[in-house]
């Protein structure tokens, strides 16, 4: 499983589509865009300043902002599996954001050679065996070798057969017979109890064989990154726990190609210091989702916009083990009352974007394995009211509705001090107390996301997940009652996400994904897309091979390949 875009192994992303602020000074907005439909040609939506790297100047410092850094870098885990985390791991553990696969723009997948230079798979007497060769320079930063023992550890810890390991989800690993040693120890013969598909779902992320018990997995990686059980281009020279930086530069054990820049840096930092930080040169890139942020940094010396499509699907995230969300009734009515153009309109105010409402979590509009799945036809308040009158609510003295004496009442979390996204978690609220909720926001800090949304804290959340090109491993990390974070799912939706497990047209495959997100969406009500949005960076000009890339080497969309990043020859910001 892998904490990224790529391989529809989708991964927690705060929905940081910023704000709503109308202001500025005089400063043009951006162009006007669209999402792009089933089919279309999606080239335009991709902006990094392709440059061959002899046409950059060796060296230079690149720093960039995150959100939040840690407390957990286990990306494998809940409590590490977050967006940040995986931009975080993008130079520095390549076995971790790559392992055996490289992803296209497009979504096509290739072999990543720097680990596995062979992936072949048969079929004999129903099961599939696949046989792997490991590049033999292939070597854990420690110096522990990887080979077939990784590869065992990997479906060990990931596999789902031990409860104690806190992983997001088994994927195509709980369908792994054996692994065992081949030729040499550089060979891995993986033997599959049924056939699965894509191929890419297997070993897209390897785990450090000294990662072995629920122990170290689960609570090892709490502040303390292990820069020893990575493998990458870069290394962590500094991780400052205080100043909440860490500091790579280019790894010497690295046996791949030699990266352009020799620093990357990055920096934990809330959305409103990124915007005087770029201004002044201390980052070099910022995100602009929303107008305000926009005309803020539009006009920043030796600056220029590069402009994308976001792969994130969310904005509905509902935690259905909290009291006031637990009937299904509830979450059903949350779906009807919700106006999802409004929502977008407060999030893009004056982005000049448009986009359709999006009916699944797993796939892009753009695909063309995309089906709308959105659970419910009535919207409005009077109609969620009536949902909630169906399953026996009735309004009280207050104006809320409530059953059995109890209010139908929760909170919103909202993160980071952004006044775009505080509008929308409010334009959210008050369509929910129109419909009789009572429902109160709760602020926490953009530091705090990975802690509350990984660690379930918090009632409903506008966050979503990063997108793939493929519907088959979100399907069961979504959907499956061995991932399904609610608790949620049953036996039948269990046995067809199986069975579509096996099919290798990849057509048919993805077709049976979307009718499984179909009728569990309209069972149980947990996740919804409000949004996907754009993807609008500002970077300092001469910022080679950096910006929106659809699903390139997608650890966070914004890297093809963290080899070829650096500054064009003449640059004043390296």
């Amino acid at each position: 499983m892998k904490k990224k875009v790529t391989l529809g192994i989708a991964t927690l992303a705060a929905a940081t589509l910023a704000l709503t602020a109308c202001g500025g000074g005089g400063a043009k907005g951006p162009e006007s865009a669209a999402a792009e439909k089933s089919g279309a040609d999606t080239s335009k939506l991709i902006q990094t300043d392709p440059k061959d790297v002899k046409d950059l100047d060796q060296g230079g410092t690149l720093t960039l902002p995150l959100g939040n850094i840690g407390p957990d870098f286990n990306g494998y885990s809940n409590a590490g599996n977050s967006a940040d985390n995986t931009g975080l791991m993008g130079p520095i553990n390549a076995a971790f954001t790559n392992g055996c696969w490289n992803t296209s723009a497009e979504g096509e997948y290739s072999l990543d050679k720097d680990f596995c230079e062979d992936f072949k798979s048969e079929v004999k007497d129903g099961k599939q065996i696949i046989n792997i060769k490991i590049n033999d320079k292939a070597t854990w930063n420690d110096g522990t070798p990887i080979d077939w023992k990784t590869f065992e550890n990997t479906w060990k810890v990931l596999g789902g057969s031990n409860k104690d390991y806190d992983i997001v989800d088994p994927g195509a690993y709980q369908y792994i017979e054996s692994v065992t040693k081949g030729a040499t120890d550089k060979d891995v013969v993986v033997t599959v109890k049924q056939p699965v598909y894509p191929l890419a779902l297997f070993f897209s992320g390897i785990v450090h064989p000294k990662v072995n018990t629920p122990e170290i997995f689960n609570k090892g990686f709490n502040g303390n990154m292990h820069p020893e059980w990575m493998a990458g281009p870069f290394k962590v020279e500094k991780y400052d726990s205080a100043a909440l930086t860490v500091t790579a530069v280019p790894n010497d054990k690295w046996w791949g190609a030699k990266p352009v820049l020799n620093k990357v840096i990055f920096r934990q930092m809330e959305d409103s210091a990124t915007i005087p930080a770029f201004k002044n040169g201390e980052i070099d890139a910022v995100s602009a989702r929303s107008l305000g942020r926009y005309k803020q940094v539009d006009g920043t010396k030796d600056s220029e916009v590069r402009r994308g499509q976001r792969l994130f699907a969310g904005g509905l995230n509902i935690n259905a083990k909290r009291p006031g969300l637990q009937d299904v009734a509830v979450r059903k009515a949350i779906f009807t009352a919700v106006d999802r153009e409004a929502i977008r309109k407060v999030r893009f105010n004056g982005l000049n974007w448009e986009e359709p409402n999006s009916g699944s979590m797993m796939l892009m509009p753009f695909s063309k394995y995309y089906q709308d799945n959105w659970p419910v036809t009535e919207q409005g308040a009077d109609a969620a009211k009536k949902v909630l009158t169906d399953a026996g609510y009735k309004q009280d003295d207050k104006g809320y509705m409530a059953k059995d004496g109890k209010e139908v009442t929760f909170s919103v979390a909202n993160f980071g001090d952004d006044p775009t996204l505080l509008a929308t978690a409010q334009t959210l609220q008050k369509q929910l107390q129109a419909a009789g909720m009572n429902v109160t926001i709760a602020q926490h800090g953009d530091s705090e996301f990975g802690k509350v949304v990984g660690n379930r804290e918090f009632d409903l959340a506008i966050s979503g997940y990063t997108v793939g090109p493929d519907a088959t491993q979100a399907v069961s990390q979504y959907y499956s009652t061995k991932s399904d974070l609610n608790g949620l799912g049953n036996a039948d939706l269990d046995k067809r996400i199986t069975s579509l497990q096996s099919e290798s047209d990849d057509a048919k495959r993805n077709k049976a994904a979307m009718d499984v997100e179909k009728d569990y969406l309209k069972q149980y009500f947990t996740m919804g897309v409000l949004l996907n949005g754009p993807q609008i960076e500002f970077v300092h000009k001469g910022l080679a091979n950096y910006g929106p890339t659809l699903f390139s080497n997608v650890t966070d969309t914004l890297v093809p390949d963290w080899t070829t990043v650096g500054w064009e020859k003449g640059s004043t910001h390296k």
